[in-house]
């Protein structure tokens, strides 16, 4: 492994690069966030934290699916825009309560090929999608979904709360395969029975509820390294992974694998002394779980091995979101 060779690969990776725009959008609206009220956590994670009184958080959340993806299968399209937005509830410690979407088409058999990929993730994940919005006439197809969920306060799983001194945990469900439509999807859901697939998203609540974590998000398009590196950015800190600790199914390239979007799949951060029932939790359920990695200080996110080390991010000089909550 040259990992000189891998840093400029994850820097260089679609999924990451594609983030790089946030940093303005969220410059835009920065006169207004101070009207939002009851928001306790906004830009900068997986779902926006809105108060409602009470012991009770709502998470609210959504995603646009990437049009090449979409246009390689559009029922996976459809299936997998359950999948992210259950993912950024759980990822909070949250329960996901209900989705909407917003659908564009050009052709009809596309339509309804994105409606069943719907219609299937909903009877595994178990949660509705109540309503959306319908364009029957673009000279496009997209499709964008977002979804509500609900939380305790006092168990929200953030991703800006990492601490010096944390050890960085992952968590993925290695009983997979790589998705139809991209080398960088990692189907762990769709040949699952129901209640298996629902036990395993569902594991963040306890996590949540047991106070085990300091922070976490799920693996999302930047892979493995490009989360930490969004979360490190967000928590204003940098972290070291020892690249030899993290699991790598049967099979499958150890760079694809870092790449990858694992449907199933976790960065966590946590005191060293709950790290080891954090871990026993996810394994409880099916799940591999190990310590990769140590939060430091630094401001840069390193990774090694035996031979080599090497700085991915310097967040100093780079930005991944451009989201840093001090």
């Amino acid at each position: 492994m040259h990992i000189h060779k891998l840093v400029q690969g994850i820097r260089d990776f679609e999924g990451v690069t594609r983030k790089k725009p946030i940093a303005d959008i969220v410059e835009i609206f920065e006169t207004v966030r101070s009207e939002y009220g009851g928001t306790i956590v906004d830009f900068g994670d997986d779902a926006a934290v809105i108060d409602i009184g009470g012991g009770d958080v709502i998470l609210f959340a959504a995603d646009g699916i990437w049009g090449k993806l979409l246009r390689a299968s559009p029922w996976w399209a459809g299936y997998g825009s359950v999948v992210v937005n259950v993912n950024d509830i759980s990822a909070m410690g949250g329960r996901p309560l209900a989705m909407v979407n917003v659908i564009s088409a050009d052709n009809k058999d596309a339509c309804k090929e994105l409606i069943k990929g719907i219609r299937d993730g909903v009877k595994k994940f178990g949660v509705p999608m109540v309503g959306g919005h319908m364009h029957p006439d673009t000279p496009y197809t997209s499709l964008s979904v977002a979804i509500i969920g609900i939380a305790k306060k006092d168990s929200i799983i953030r991703s800006d709360t990492a601490k010096p001194g944390d050890v960085v945990v992952v968590a993925y469900d290695m009983d997979g395969k790589i998705g139809p439509n991209s080398p960088y999807s990692w189907d762990t859901t769709s040949f699952k029975d129901p209640n298996t697939v629902r036990e395993r998203f569902l594991v963040m609540q306890t996590i949540g509820e047991r106070k085990l974590v300091t922070a976490g998000k799920d693996i999302s398009n930047p892979g493995t390294i490009g989360t930490l590196g969004m979360l490190c950015e967000t928590s204003n800190v940098g972290a070291s992974v020892d690249l030899t600790k993290i699991p790598v199914p049967d099979g499958v390239d150890f760079e694809q694998w870092l790449k990858v979007y694992p449907a199933t799949g976790y960065i966590l951060t946590a005191r060293k002394e709950n790290a080891g029932e954090c871990i026993r939790i996810f394994e409880d359920v099916g799940m591999v779980a190990t310590i990769v990695g140590k939060v430091d200080d630094s401001l840069k996110l390193d990774i090694y091995d035996e031979k080599e080390r090497a700085t991915v991010f310097d967040f100093r000089t780079d930005d991944i979101t451009g989201i840093t909550i001090v």
